[in-house]
């Protein structure tokens, strides 16, 4: 030995199979990518425009949900979903501690209070067995994450809403795709919310978010809430 490590510097290392790719992931799809580009700057509506009508329908579609909205990211998707059924000050919702911070930051800047309740250990999932023991008068919520693409124990949480009078919003912004016995994640809660944040299952050049629900007056809140309170394009 000379003194120097023989051990490679992190500085220089690249890992055999890289985590994510999105440089081959972009070649495989560029022509597709490119022409939409072109639409968009063709159509110059950049803002709500087309190509994210087709992404919010397609997205419905997938996950089987009667209305998808898009938003900004996944926070602001959690963010709209609490403001949309009417959570803020005072209110007391139930989570996860397990999750990325923006689960409990958009409680945060909903005015609400975080409630964590822990994990199970075979899943990392919020456990259900656990929630009612959590439940105040001033529960108004309950947020179960779908972690690593794995769905959270949805049915005991949907029973357990219903009999405490709760709404459930879906943190699915690792599961897109993921099922529950036979139903996409995003589609069980009173709203689903997705992130298109470039590492995610659906990543995007960029940021962005989508809620999915089921219920047309949430629908309509998560329009206004997304631009300024329009729920119709400005002219």
């Amino acid at each position: 030995m000379d003194g120097q490590s023989s051990v490679k510097s992190s500085q220089y290392w690249e890992p055999l199979f890289p985590f994510l790719d999105l440089k081959a992931q972009f070649d495989d799809i560029k022509n597709e990518v490119m022409e939409a580009v072109s639409r968009v700057f063709e159509d110059q509506r950049f803002i709500l425009g087309p190509e994210v009508e087709l992404l919010e329908n397609e997205i419905a579609a997938l996950v089987g949900a009667r209305a998808a909205v898009g938003c900004a990211s996944g926070s602001d998707a959690l963010l709209l979903s609490l403001k949309a059924l009417g959570i803020g000050p005072g209110d007391e919702v139930i989570t996860t501690p397990f999750t990325f911070v923006a689960t409990v930051g958009s409680m945060a800047r909903a005015g609400a209070r975080p409630v964590l309740v822990d994990i199970r250990p075979d899943t990392f999932n919020l456990d259900s067995n656990l929630i009612e023991a959590a439940i105040s008068s001033r529960t108004r919520a309950i947020l179960p994450v779908h972690l690593f693409g794995l769905a959270a124990d949805l049915d005991p949480i949907l029973q357990l809403a219903e009999a405490h009078r709760l709404a459930v919003v879906e943190d699915a912004a690792q599961a897109i795709g993921a099922c529950y016995r036979g139903r996409h994640v995003g589609s069980l809660g009173a709203a689903g919310c997705f992130s298109f944040y470039p590492s995610k299952n659906l990543g995007g050049a960029g940021d962005g978010g989508m809620v999915t629900t089921n219920d047309a007056q949430v629908a309509d809140q998560l329009r206004r809430l997304r631009d300024h309170g329009r729920s119709q394009k400005y002219s």
